[in-house]
């Protein structure tokens, strides 16, 4: 079972509204190509989003859905990948002083995955969940600042025209 944390700095709200946005999911999932909600509301229980994972000159195109969401706090998915078979993943969202501490853990259930599953593919899972919650931070970060700067600026403080 591969289970990883990031630190992200921002509040979990924002990274919520990043995870909850389905046209978002190719931001920061590695491997996937344009993604687009299918079925349902995104991030609602059996809502799901359609995606293409290119590998060399083929795509592959995958399904993942929603199986539990705990809105703001924890989105859990089944990823169906084809003749890899499936996965669950899990993202859960913990409020850590001003900042939000992501935790990811992803484990195969059936199909190929499941079977070949070893120590191997373990650490590539290590790798890519590395990437992919970079990414995430980078996606809600970089939201949390073009978020603020028109809040800062439309605060109504004005410079004392006094004063140089």
């Amino acid at each position: 079972m591969a289970v990883r944390h990031r630190l992200i700095k921002t509040d979990p709200s924002v990274v919520w509204d990043v995870i909850a946005d389905g046209n978002r999911y190719a931001d920061w999932v590695v491997g996937t190509g344009a993604s687009r909600p299918s079925r349902g509301r995104w991030p609602e229980k059996g809502a799901s989003i359609e995606y293409e994972v290119p590998i060399g000159p083929w795509r592959l195109s995958n399904e993942t859905i929603v199986r539990r969401c705990d809105k703001g706090r924890q989105l859990e998915l089944e990823i169906l990948a084809g003749p890899l078979g499936t996965a669950r993943f899990s993202i859960e969202l913990r409020e850590w002083g001003e900042y939000c501490l992501v935790i990811a853990d992803e484990h195969p259930l059936q199909g190929a995955g499941g079977a070949l599953h070893n120590f191997g593919a373990e650490a590539v899972i290590q790798l890519r969940h590395r990437t992919m919650l970079a990414r995430l931070a980078r996606c809600c970060e970089e939201q949390a600042e073009q978020s603020h700067e028109p809040a800062a600026r439309g605060l109504g403080v004005q410079e004392n025209p006094g004063h140089a």
